[in-house]
């Protein structure tokens, strides 16, 4: 799927594509990848939310775990993880993170069931770039021996996100209907065979669609070439993400970040809290009992001056409580906004706060998130 350049980075199947629209390309996980087109960060931003813009993010590792039925193979990653995945129907896919002994975050990934029977016994993983060794050791040492990691190094993974998303994929796939959010299934793009889920990391309604990586530059090209696309780089995928208040692992969580500290106990299954089973689950267990002593927050800052990852978070007399772990100007919310962690006292929202900015303490607020109301497509009951 990926080659390596001369300045010793990795290529995506669409490196090509990017230069030729203009892309400023950078260095992101190994990978040469673009940060940002002509039009700037803010006018991608603006083009996700306001109608769809197409990222490209086959840097992420994608792979199989493969076993000789389907309970085998959840029970196998369930003891790697907290969620549930024996429960997880054909056809659905579920974020999750992987577990180090102490209870900290290796990595978040996307599991996904496949949907058809024939592929009983096989879940798929997407992992970060930057993670993606560390993960693939991780599995290969604690994964029983009936169960195998498969990494998926032919594939292609382009994110189709934003308001005008579902109308442009039903003019290439016309059977699409109307699946719900975190529904995954296989189908053809203008007659290339894809899997398809309704997900993205932007908390816009959105689609990641997986490919042979020979197929991405057409089906890239296809989708760009609709009124409402745009291409969009990495600058503009943080400002997204952080205004839907979803972690960047390596910045808001880490192996030093249980999943109660980050605030992400949704993906702890009802049924795994109660029995367990999983690395670290007597401290997580007791975290979600008492409560964590830190906890990640949003924050919002009076004025304009944004605050950046690593700047102090203190009390309105100064006292030292916590770090930014991420921050920006959030041009939906129309104003700096960043997350990081903070002694558990202080975590409940409207509390007013302080972020140092260049040695000058900001006043500012702990928020709610996400700071921009996500948009994903959920299905309504009958």
């Amino acid at each position: 799927m990926s080659q390596s350049v001369s300045e010793g980075l990795k290529e995506t199947p669409l490196a090509g594509l990017h230069r030729e629209l203009g892309a400023r390309m950078v260095p992101f996980a190994g990978y040469s990848m673009p940060v940002q087109y002509p039009t700037g960060i803010i006018a991608e931003h603006n083009q996700v939310r306001d109608s769809a813009g197409l990222f490209d993010v086959s840097h992420m590792g994608q792979a199989r775990l493969v076993g000789p039925d389907h309970e085998t193979t959840a029970r196998a990653l369930e003891a790697l993880t907290p969620g549930d995945f024996v429960g997880l129907g054909r056809g659905r896919e579920r974020y999750t993170l992987l577990l180090s002994e102490n209870g900290g975050i290796i990595d978040d990934l996307m599991v996904t069931r496949p949907a058809s029977p024939d592929d009983d016994g096989r879940l798929l993983v997407v992992v970060n770039a930057a993670r993606k060794d560390v993960d693939y050791a991780d599995f290969r040492a604690r994964l029983p021996a009936s169960v195998i990691l498969e990494p998926m190094d032919d594939r292609a993974l382009l994110a189709l996100q934003g308001p005008a998303a579902a109308a442009v994929l039903s003019r290439h796939v016309p059977d699409l209907g109307e699946p719900g959010f975190m529904t995954a299934w296989s189908a053809t793009f203008d007659d290339l065979a894809c899997g398809m889920s309704r997900s993205g990391y932007t908390g816009e309604d959105g689609f990641e669609l997986s490919m042979a990586a020979d197929d991405a530059e057409a089906i890239a090209r296809a989708l760009l070439a609709e009124p409402e696309v745009g291409p969009i780089g990495l600058g503009a995928r943080d400002s997204l993400r952080l205004e839907a208040g979803l972690c960047l692992y390596g910045h808001d969580i880490d192996t030093m970040t249980t999943p109660v500290e980050a605030d992400l106990e949704f993906a702890i299954a009802r049924r795994r809290r109660e029995e367990g089973g999983f690395p670290g689950a007597a401290r997580i267990q007791r975290e979600l009992q008492a409560g964590p002593p830190r906890k990640r927050v949003g924050l919002t800052l009076d004025g304009k001056a944004p605050a950046r990852e690593g700047a102090p978070i203190k009390t309105v007399e100064g006292r030292h409580i916590g770090d930014v772990t991420s921050g920006g100007f959030g041009p939906t919310v129309g104003a700096p906004i960043a997350m990081g962690y903070v002694d558990a006292s202080y975590a409940e929202p409207g509390t007013r706060i302080a972020v140092e900015v260049r040695g000058r303490d900001l006043p500012a607020t702990v928020s709610t998130m996400p700071f921009v109301p996500h948009r994903y497509f959920r299905k309504r009951k009958p």
